[in-house]
């Protein structure tokens, strides 16, 4: 049962420090206020010719924030169990 603790914690810090990459990693959207005073140029036709890069970024926040949670909510059921 230690190791399963053991490894289960590893792979939740692994999953920790990539999912910090990956969204540090993404470009900045400017919204709000201080887009509309800067007048943000960006269009939803530019927007969309993005693509690459950013919409492979956003997917892979998607699949390590959700290997995340499920190793949060598996070491927590088996911390309960101790």
């Amino acid at each position: 049962m230690e190791v399963l603790m053991i490894v289960l914690t590893v792979l939740e810090a692994i999953a920790s420090i990539a999912l910090i990459v990956v969204v540090l990693l993404q470009s900045g959207k400017e919204s709000g206020l201080s887009g509309a005073i800067s007048g943000n140029t960006d269009s939803y036709m530019n927007k969309s010719g993005m693509g690459g890069l950013d919409k492979k970024l956003a997917s892979a926040t998607k699949w390590i924030a959700l290997v995340w949670i499920v190793l949060t909510f598996l070491v927590v059921l088996l911390n309960v169990g101790h």
